[in-house]
């Protein structure tokens, strides 16, 4: 006779459906995803923030498309919820919506310049790769557009709180930059951040440095741009920071996570460290124990972030550490400090949803 607690019971017509929504959701957030870059890419928000409600004829031509496919796009974004659809047939995009889809230069919530096109297919090849070898890519092997993209995403954050908010929250940081300070700031990417403390501070000297090519161009670019003179861009890693203390202020920001070998760039810092100087850690919040980070609502995307990008440099050399996007909790980095020399460890909390801030001391 057949044990009955045995039997397994099949899932509900109810809980099949609901599962199938949940997946058909995500689908629909690619879509919408996608649809966002091109509102981003052809201006279509930034008019609608300037216009107020507009007929899809008045903003084609305000914006110079053709309407069809702006009604189109228009009952997309009205259907995502990202524009009020008025019964009259006008569409518009409310403040909160322009703070977070046009406004990058002012508000600290904007998030527009993270839909980027779709993925490159042969990119989406190297990942089915590394699945089977463990090998994963380099951040260069995104091309200018990784780069683009990081800049986006950052740049709101770097230009509205780094020199205002966070570094006046280190002991005696600011007092130092502005009498005249030495500054490196590894892994600086497009280098937003070594601009904004060199602008703020221009009796110091700030230096970027960064593995990626497609990095250092866009960072040479902007400090030509930008006709900055206290700025030196490196193209090397963090290993390869001088050896002397040199540096009164170091930067890593969210890339210490990013690195095949942490520990190494870590007492590579140290080294380069005045016994004076400041080290400032901005990396993701993290918990110890993986299944903790559930509590984030957007854990999901950090560990898709993690395959694409964050992971898959972090395993671009044989023996890397693959941290991850949450991998690296404060535990850890406390422990890694501490075990490369440095005595002091201060966790900020800013109340920023992705990160934690560290003030870390020789």
């Amino acid at each position: 006779m057949s044990d009955p607690s045995s039997t397994k019971v099949g899932p509900t017509e109810d809980e099949i459906r609901l599962f199938s929504f949940q997946v058909w959701s995500y689908k629909q957030g690619e879509a919408v995803s996608f649809l966002i870059h091109l509102g981003t890419r052809l201006g279509l928000f930034r008019q609608l923030r300037d216009s107020g409600a507009v007929s899809p004829a008045e903003l084609a031509e305000y914006t110079g498309l053709h309407e069809r496919w702006v009604l189109e796009w228009l009952r997309a974004m009205g259907a995502a919820r990202l524009l009020v659809w008025h019964e009259d047939g006008r569409f518009e995009l409310s403040s909160a919506g322009a703070a977070v889809l046009v406004d990058e230069d002012d508000s600290l919530f904007y998030a527009a310049g993270a839909f980027g096109a779709p993925m490159d297919p042969t990119l989406v090849d190297d990942l089915a790769d590394a699945f089977r070898t463990g090998r994963g890519y380099p951040y260069d092997r995104q091309g200018p557009a990784g780069v683009h993209r990081t800049e986006r995403m950052l740049g709101p954050w770097t230009r509205l709180a780094l020199v205002p908010r966070i570094l006046p929250s280190l002991e005696g940081v600011v007092e130092k930059l502005e009498r005249g300070a030495r500054v490196a700031d590894v892994g600086c990417g497009a280098g937003v951040a070594v601009l904004a403390i060199a602008r703020a501070f221009p009796a110091s000297d700030v230096h970027g440095f960064d593995l990626s090519s497609n990095a250092v161009e866009r960072a040479r670019q902007l400090s030509a741009q930008n006709g900055v003179t206290n700025v030196t861009i490196h193209h090397v890693g963090a290993t390869d920071l001088p050896d002397e203390p040199s540096f009164d202020l170091v930067l890593t920001l969210d890339c210490l996570h990013d690195m095949t070998r942490p520990d190494e760039s870590i007492a590579a810092i140290r080294r380069a460290i005045k016994d004076d100087g400041t080290w400032l850690i901005k990396d993701i919040r993290a918990a110890p124990e993986a299944r903790d980070n559930l509590a984030n609502p957007m854990a999901a995307l950090m560990y898709g972030f993690s395959i694409t990008s964050c992971m898959s440099s972090a395993l671009s050399e044989p023996g890397g550490a693959g941290l991850g996007t949450l991998g690296l909790h404060p535990g850890l980095l406390e422990e890694l400090t501490r075990a490369a020399g440095f005595g002091t460890f201060v966790m900020h909390d800013f109340d920023e949803p992705a990160n934690f801030y560290y003030e870390v001391r020789p």
